[in-house]
């Protein structure tokens, strides 16, 4: 397990997680600033995990993980740095969701603080990305709190998405 922050610990998923995820992928609050917006039946459950899976594939230190509260082990959501194609050049997203639950106590900030210094530190990549839905004034207000700036807005799935940068 990579210890992330003060409270959060990351690990990857297994397919004993596949429940977990579900509770995130049918949720609609929670999907509604994701990609389509729509939620996943199962076998779109099962597909997110083989792609998470996949990513792992390309490089360990990519994709979605669970994001686990130290001491309790509880999973809160899950997080990672993931590879995503933006007109057609290869960028690096700070990817966040946290379990509606666990919302308003400052989880979102944390991870994507832990996921930005570990890109940079550790990975030395030199630039990543938020891809933030237009309407979604949480998550941009986490992108602002962690010193990522507003680069340019694009349509992605049929939606107005914002590019923060760092």
């Amino acid at each position: 397990m990579d210890i992330l922050s003060e409270r959060l610990l990351l690990r990857p998923y297994n397919d004993n997680d596949l429940d977990f995820l579900e509770s995130l992928l049918t949720n609609p609050d929670i999907m509604q600033y994701i990609g389509s917006g729509q939620t996943r039946d199962k076998e779109g459950v099962r597909r997110f995990l083989e792609w998470i899976y996949h990513t792992y594939s390309l490089n360990t230190n990519y994709g979605l993980k669970l994001i686990l509260e130290k001491g309790s082990n509880k999973r809160i959501g899950h997080a990672g740095l993931v590879p995503q194609i933006i007109n057609e050049k290869e960028e690096i997203e700070i990817g966040y969701w946290i379990s509606q639950e666990y919302w308003g106590r400052g989880f979102a900030t944390e991870v994507a603080r832990g996921l930005m210094e570990y890109g940079k530190n550790k990975l030395n990549i030199g630039k990543m990305i938020a891809l933030i839905q237009k309407d979604n004034m949480a998550s941009q207000k986490v992108a602002k709190k962690i010193g990522m700036q507003l680069e340019r807005e694009i349509i992605l799935n049929g939606k107005d998405v914002f590019v923060y940068y760092c």
